[in-house]
């Protein structure tokens, strides 16, 4: 009976290996028997490997229908011409890597992408350039799918003329890792996405959010760099994320945030830094989020907090040198602010535990004015709005009575 099974055995791996080797290698060039990408694609069969040499191919849409490898040598370019959508993949298992697509078509209707991705999954894309295309790579209704170290740059003037960076619609289980992107509406989008992780990303100069989420739960983004988008990132009407060890920066604009939470519940955000926003975070109707370990830095303001807004958490961070740490637009404070640094802090540590014997009142008086009337920040540097301010500490009446740190802490937290 062993000798049997190892008989079934041996033959299973010779039928493996007879598969495999009917794999075949397919070169396109002007030099090459195969001149056109269409024609190799037609004569592929799955698991075949397109060789794609240096070049300009005109192609118009090369829909892809099987599972089979398109690897770039030399930076060969496929060209849409701004009539065509480049690249549509419609099979699973589908890797395209080394390739510069650009010059796609544009629509109000249709969503043409450089490469777009049909109802399909494990499709790999991987160290490829796009460049001017309406949306740069588009993923719908796909899941297991990996989008790697693609540089994608878009020249739109209004948010109307291009479309997103990456963008992933009804999607599942996707790893979005070492991308660049620039000049796009947002430069990620994720709708109705979930299990999703965004890494290591640089988002910057796009037109809108440098990261867009909605209705899209249980993922997260780690290590990114939003830098110079019209808002760094909206996370709206979603549950369930985790945000940690990502860098806000030089987010400005009269509506520009760092962070727009617009309905989010039961979520993390650690280790984040945020310097040099307009607002480092906005939050409006987000319920029982972690907000631990962050800097605010050099901010106009470090947190706005609605109060519609309740049950979060706001510890450990540390707020240094932004013009108003937190505010608000209502007397009511339904959240837990504790043990956080705040440079502004005037009070004293009588008994050396580290944290302040009184607490710390980050919500000033006159950023209450400014959130009513913002023409009032004509006055920021006048003397009557620091006397203003100081006699609000000693005997607060406009400001929320609850919205304070009782333990704020002497020295800057370790993050």
């Amino acid at each position: 009976m062993n000798g049997y099974l190892l008989y079934i055995l041996n033959l299973c791996v010779c039928l493996m290996v007879a598969g495999t080797s009917c794999a075949a290698t397919i070169h396109i060039g002007k030099q090459k028997a195969v001149r056109s990408i269409r024609q190799a694609i037609e004569q592929a069969t799955d698991g075949d490997t397109l060789y794609v040499h240096a070049g300009l191919y005109r192609e118009g849409n090369l829909q892809i229908r099987k599972k089979i490898v398109i690897i770039g040598v030399g930076n060969p370019i496929i060209d849409g011409e701004k009539k065509y959508e480049p690249i549509a993949i419609y099979s699973s298992h589908v890797t395209i890597k080394g390739l510069t697509v650009k010059r796609s078509g544009q629509s109000s209707i249709n969503d043409i992408a450089g490469i777009k991705i049909y109802d399909t999954h494990h499709v790999t894309l991987i160290d490829n350039i796009l460049k001017d295309n309406f949306f740069g790579i588009y993923v719908q209704a796909s899941k297991k799918c990996m989008f790697q170290n693609n540089r994608l740059q878009a020249y739109g003037k209004t948010e109307q003329l291009t479309g997103n960076g990456i963008h992933a619609w009804k999607s599942d289980s996707l790893e979005i890792s070492g991308n660049q992107i620039t000049g796009h509406r947002d430069g990620i989008y994720l709708e109705f996405v979930t299990h999703t992780d965004v890494r290591n990303n640089l988002s910057l100069k796009n037109l809108r959010y440098g990261l867009h989420f909605m209705f899209s739960h249980d993922n997260g983004y780690y290590h990114n760099t939003f830098r110079h988008n019209g808002a760094g990132v909206a996370v709206m009407y979603t549950k369930r994320v985790r945000m940690e060890h990502n860098i806000f920066e030089e987010n400005w604009g009269d509506a520009a945030y760092a962070l727009l939470l617009k309905d989010i519940t039961d979520s993390h955000i650690l280790h984040n830094t945020f310097s040099h926003n307009t607002t480092g975070i906005f939050m409006e109707g987000s319920n029982r989020m972690q907000i631990v370990y962050n800097l605010f830095q050099g901010n106009g303001w470090g947190l706005k907090i609605q109060s519609s807004c309740m049950d979060n958490v706001l510890t450990s961070n540390n707020f240094v040198c932004n013009t108003f740490d937190v505010a608000t637009n209502g007397s009511l404070m339904l959240n837990r602010i504790e043990r956080n640094y705040w440079d502004k802090y005037e009070g004293y540590d009588l008994d050396k535990d580290g944290q302040g014997d009184v607490p710390y009142r980050p919500v000033s008086l006159f950023s209450m004015i400014v959130e009513r009337y913002p023409t009032a920040m004509l006055l920021f540097r006048s003397f009557m709005v620091t006397l203003f301010d100081r006699t609000e500490r000693v005997l607060p009446s406009l400001t929320p009575e609850h919205l304070k740190d009782d333990s704020p802490l002497m020295k800057l937290v370790a993050l």
